[in-house]
Formats: structure tokens, C-alpha cells, sequence
């Protein structure tokens, strides 16, 4: 029998997961809420709005029925944004079957509390359903043109992570395995907020040296909270945090990035999501990471001026300017 995969949300990510297990031969439904996105993607065979022009694999079909999408196939993978990660995982548990598996592309912390997005599917689903996470440095355009990419699947159950594996890769897919999940899910969180604060030193006008400088002391901060958190040190130096970190902070396609830069060009946070037309998860994340980071009594200095930037309104030059008014200190 062919493998089967249900992927939840028709965004661009979804979108370009969903066209990648398909290009595999994986008979492959995605399932999106919005009844008229739903029926363009039907009817044109391409996701017009997020994805134009890369039309879909015979083996992907579309559907805006839940109940058909978890009778469909035991694997399911979430791609959806994090605030409405934990409403949907509540929507499935009546649909959920012994056999089912849950795993999902999502990047971000749950926007109610700050906690992981494994511990709300423990929570609301079970501590014995199989689990994974789907991270890595990506943009959905470049996976759905077939252009080479690497990620990384997370799960304490190989036999999950090798049929993950079996579903998405390919010459131009690869996938690498990993057992933290935990680093994996705080590497893909954080990475947003960074890389706001690299497009505001950009928009700012600052240079290479800046952008590198904040790259790098980033990692430090995601870091030294991924391992408070529990996750291993290794894996913030591969795919899902270095990786991640230097894509989204240095590229345009990346939402978060493009969105620092309209900040520190001087447009109100307001019209800067409005002009993306798309989640900007970074900055849900900020403010998530920001008291994660006073929890736990974990020094993030980037991460709180652009806490600051976002939720007090402070300007993005004084928020530079108390970055290097810190005490000197030693690197390591």
C-alpha cells in the first residue's frame, strides 16, 4: 500500500509540504479552514495566493472537512500558525484514533502560556501518541520549486522519524533525524525574533558587521534558554539553530526579517503586517521568549529590546543604543 499523509493548513508552508510528499507518490490531502481558499486551490490545482504557478501533484487532493482529513490517513502534520495551534488540536480529539500520529511544521511557543507545542499536544491529546517536529532552514517557495533543501524531523520514536523521512525525502529533500525534540521546537521560536531584530538593524541602515554581530550573539541567547528548557547543546549548532537562525535573519523571504525591516525604516508595527499580508510569528514569539527569558533568570538582552520595540513602543535606535551601552564582558 502507498503511504498516506493529511497535512493541516493551505498556507504556504502547508501548501509546499503537502506538494512534496505528493511529488514523493505519499497520497496526500491537505486540508485548509477557509472554505474559499479551499475551493480556488480546488479548482485552479495550484495555490494561486502563496505559491503561484507550482501546480500541484496528482496525488494531492483538497478539502476543508476535518472529519475526512483525520479519516484519510493515521499521520497527521500541522502546519498552522502557533496562536491557533492548541484550538485545533482541540478540534481533532474527536476524530483521533489509537493508530494516529501528530506531528507538525509549526514554529513558535503556545501564545497563552510560552509553553512548547509538544506539551499541549501531551495535554490535550496524549503523553503516549507518537510525535514529531518538522524544523529546518526553509522557505516554502524554494521546497516547492524542488530547489535542494535539508531539515530536520525530531521525535523519541525513530520508526516516526524514519517513516517522516521516507514520506519527504528525496534528491533535493533531505532529511536528517533527531531525538531532541525539545532544542529543535526552541531553535524554530526563537529564530523569529531574531531575526526581527536583524531586519530593524538593517532598515536602520546598519551593516554587515551589525547583522553578523546579532546573528551570533542570538545563537548565545537561544542557547542558554534551549538548554534551561532541556534541550541538547548540539543541536542549536545544526539545521533547526544555526541553520534556521542565518537563513531568516539574512534573507528577504523571510516574514519576520522583512517585517524588522519596515520597523526600522520607521513604519508602525500596524501597517508592517498589514503590507507582509502574512503571520509574522516572530512576534507573538518576542514576547513569549521575553518572559520565558525573566522566568527562568536566563540574560537575553536582544531578545528584550525587541520585546521593547514591539510591545513599549521604545525606538529601535535607543534599543540599539542599550545593546552596546552593556558592561563589557567576556565573550565566553
Amino acid at each position: 500500500m502507498k503511504s498516506s499523509i493529511s497535512v493541516l493548513g493551505a498556507g504556504s508552508w502547508g501548501t509546499a509540504l503537502a506538494i512534496q510528499a505528493a511529488r514523493n507518490g505519499c497520497q496526500t490531502l491537505l486540508w485548509g479552514h477557509n472554505l474559499d481558499h479551499i475551493t480556488c486551490l480546488s479548482k485552479d490545482k495550484e495555490n494561486k495566493r502563496y505559491l503561484p504557478g507550482l501546480i500541484f501533484p496528482k496525488p494531492l487532493s483538497i478539502t476543508n472537512n476535518l472529519e475526512e482529513t483525520l479519516n484519510f490517513s493515521d499521520l497527521i502534520l500541522l502546519s498552522i500558525p502557533s496562536h491557533a495551534f492548541k484550538d485545533t488540536l482541540i478540534k481533532l480529539k474527536p476524530f483521533i484514533k489509537n493508530n494516529t500520529k501528530i506531528a507538525w511544521a509549526t514554529k513558535g511557543f503556545n501564545t497563552s502560556d510560552g509553553s512548547l507545542l509538544s506539551k499541549i499536544v501531551e495535554q490535550e491529546l496524549s503523553k503516549k501518541i507518537h510525535t514529531a517536529v518538522l524544523s529546518g532552514p526553509t522557505f516554502a517557495n524554494e521546497v516547492a520549486k524542488g530547489l535542494p533543501t535539508a531539515i530536520t524531523v525530531a521525535s523519541k520514536s525513530p520508526e516516526f522519524s524514519n517513516q517522516l523521512a521516507t514520506i519527504f525525502h528525496n534528491q533535493y529533500f533531505r532529511i536528517y533525524t533527531n531525538q531532541d525534540i525539545i532544542g529543535v521546537q526552541v531553535g524554530g521560536a526563537i529564530k523569529n525574533v531574531l531575526a526581527i531584530a536583524a531586519g530593524i538593524a538593517d532598515g536602520l541602515g546598519f551593516g554587515a558587521n551589525t547583522r553578523a554581530a546579532l546573528i551570533t550573539r542570538g545563537l548565545q541567547e537561544i542557547i542558554r534558554l534551549g538548554i534551561k528548557l532541556g534541550g541538547q547543546p548540539e543541536t542549536f549548532m545544526g539545521l533547526t539553530g544555526l541553520g534556521d537562525l542565518i537563513l531568516t535573519c539574512t534573507d528577504d523571504q523571510s516574514r519576520n526579517r522583512r517585517f524588522g525591516l519596515a520597523l526600522g525604516q520607521g513604519k508602525n508595527r500596524e501597517k508592517a503586517i498589514k503590507e507582509i499580508g502574512q503571520e509574522i510569528e516572530g512576534v507573538s514569539a518576542a514576547r513569549e521568549t521575553y518572559l520565558l527569558s525573566l522566568k527562568h533568570k536566563i540574560d537575553m538582552p536582544i531578545t528584550e529590546q525587541t520585546y521593547k520595540v514591539l510591545y513599549e513602543d521604545m525606538d529601535p535606535r535607543i534599543a540599539v543604543q542599550n545593546l552596546l551601552a552593556r558592561d563589557q564582558k567576556a565573550e565566553i
